[in-house]
């Protein structure tokens, strides 16, 4: 089994890189995008420093955490729909199905680049902002930060089933890819604390698993808390991944059968 992962990532790693201008660009587009947040910082900052009171008070780090980290929720939605399009298009999503491995391993495998290359992406983001623009973070708790990464990922996956399930029946781009970008920027806490929102949107943020995972994420590497901070969140992140994730493969197997059944699995 690891070898096959090995195989998945090297097969998309040397894809990436052979469109060399778009991998560089996308280097070049975090330092990019790390300056904008810096020259945004000090137009807020002092507009919203009670908000960020709870997370260290620099807007600044905290907007980078925010963008940085959401990134494995866009991966989540689009790497295992884009693999399911991209079958259908291409007429080689049943021989990739008729493999040896189960369908959803197919997706997990062949989403696991661009998962290693997005926290290529987060780490650059932290370096940069650390060591160029004097961001300050805590590594003190790292046990409790991997936790929240791992429940993180597993709630992610789910929605990305659930996503590659709707193009399996409809067999047009997802539309949880165009829904989940917005709702996150929206409710999750991205660009600014959910506490700014109405407490009626505030209690829909909460039913987002993004919310709870960036704020956790804060509040481990800005505030320097513990295990015992971020307990309650790593509660709900189990039980977002539990549901998430039986209820994506569950639709997911579900949607391979109703296409197997009317025929409709090579039609693009």
């Amino acid at each position: 089994m690891f070898g096959t992962m090995v195989a998945f990532i090297k097969r998309d790693f040397f894809i990436a890189l052979s469109y060399r201008t778009r991998f560089l660009a996308q280097i070049g587009g975090v330092f990019l995008s790390t300056l904008l947040f810096f020259f945004m910082s000090r137009l807020v900052d002092g507009g919203i420093s009670g908000h960020l009171a709870g997370y260290g008070g620099d807007y600044f780090a905290f907007v980078l955490i925010g963008v940085s980290f959401t990134d494995y929720l866009f991966v989540s939605v689009n790497s295992f729909a884009d693999e399911i399009r991209q079958g259908q298009m291409l007429g080689t999503l049943e021989a990739l199905l008729c493999s040896a491995l189960s369908p959803v391993m197919i997706l997990f495998c062949s989403s696991l680049y661009n998962f290693l290359f997005t926290t290529f992406r987060v780490v650059l983001y932290l370096l940069i902002g650390t060591l160029i623009f004097g961001m300050q973070i805590h590594l003190a708790h790292l046990g409790a930060f991997a936790v929240i990464m791992v429940l993180t990922i597993m709630s992610f996956w789910g929605i990305g089933l659930l996503s590659a399930a709707l193009v399996v029946v409809f067999k047009q781009p997802s539309p949880l890819g165009w829904l989940m970008g917005p709702l996150a920027g929206l409710l999750g806490g991205v660009v600014y604390p959910i506490d700014v929102l109405p407490h009626w949107l505030q209690d829909m943020a909460r039913l987002l698993p993004v919310t709870w995972s960036l704020d956790a994420m804060r509040l481990l590497l800005l505030n320097g808390m513990g295990w015992n901070n971020v307990l309650p969140h790593m509660v709900v992140l189990f039980v977002f991944s539990l549901v998430l994730q039986g209820t994506g493969m569950v639709c997911f197997r579900y949607a391979l059968q109703v296409a197997r059944k009317d025929g409709s699995l090579l039609h693009y």
